[in-house]
Formats: structure tokens, C-alpha cells, sequence
């Protein structure tokens, strides 16, 4: 989850530059709670459903491989294991491609909506969301129906 801690790095910062130009403007902050949209969104779980299926088949197909042909050199079974290790992790990136395509869609017309200049993520373990935001993650949600 790099991608996340450097997701919301990058969002503090923004809003950081966003207060320091703003002057004593007020900045409109809002919040999602990103665990809660992973597992209520259904257009979300739908997409990792389907990615931990093509991964669960992918691996099934190289375990296949591999009891079909019980005398595979030491030198195949490595080949055919960097291969499949390459093809998860094509298939984990490009699902959470997908993910965060769909996220940002939804956050970026609710902060339109809701007039927001900056949606963060607060998560309970990082919480980053500060006095006065306004929690967007039911929105969010309804959005990915």
C-alpha cells in the first residue's frame, strides 16, 4: 500500500500549498474513509472479485502446468514460476488501476458537487482528516452503486 501512503502524502501537501496561497480564506476539506469504499462499493468489489479470480486462475494454470509434467527440469519449473509471478502482478496492477479510475471519478464529481478543494483519505490506522472536513465516503459509495 506505498501507493497510498504516497496518495495521501501528496493530498496533505496539496492542501498545505492550497492554505498557504488561500491566505485566511477558508479551505473546505473532505474526507473517506478508503477501507469503507473498498468493501460497500459494489462497481469496487466487483472489480477485485474479478481480479482475485483471474489471479486465483492464472495460479491454478501454473500449478497445472506443473503436476502435468512431474519431470520439469528445475530450470522450466523456475521459468514457468517467474512467468506466472509476472502475470499476477500485471494483473494485481492493472485491477487497481482500475480501482483507483473508478475512485477518483466519483471523488472528483462529489468535490465538484460539495464544492471541496481537497478530499483526503482517513484511514483509522493514519487517521489525516482534520477538525471541520466533511465525510464524503457515504456519497462515494452511493456513487460507485
Amino acid at each position: 500500500m506505498k501507493l497510498r501512503k504516497k496518495s495521501t502524502a501528496l493530498l496533505v501537501a496539496a492542501m498545505a500549498v492550497m492554505m498557504l496561497t488561500a491566505g485566511c480564506g477558508k479551505v473546505k476539506v473532505g474526507y473517506i474513509e478508503g477501507s469503507r469504499v473498498m468493501k460497500e462499493a459494489p462497481q469496487i468489489t466487483a472489480i477485485v472479485d474479478e481480479g482475485n479470480q483471474k489471479m486465483a486462475a492464472a495460479q491454478k494454470e501454473a500449478e497445472d502446468k506443473m503436476q502435468q509434467n512431474p519431470d520439469m527440469s528445475q530450470e522450466d519449473a523456475q521459468k514457468l514460476q517467474q512467468d506466472t509471478q509476472r502475470k499476477l502482478m500485471g494483473l494485481n496492477q492493472s485491477y487497481s488501476i482500475q480501482v483507483k479510475q473508478k475512485i477518483d471519478t466519483a471523488l472528483d464529481g462529489i468535490a465538484q458537487s460539495k464544492k471541496l478543494d481537497v478530499v483526503i483519505d482517513s484511514e483509522k490506522e493514519q487517521p489525516t482528516a482534520i477538525t471541520g472536513c466533511v465525510d464524503v465516503t457515504d456519497d462515494v459509495i452511493a456513487k460507485l452503486q
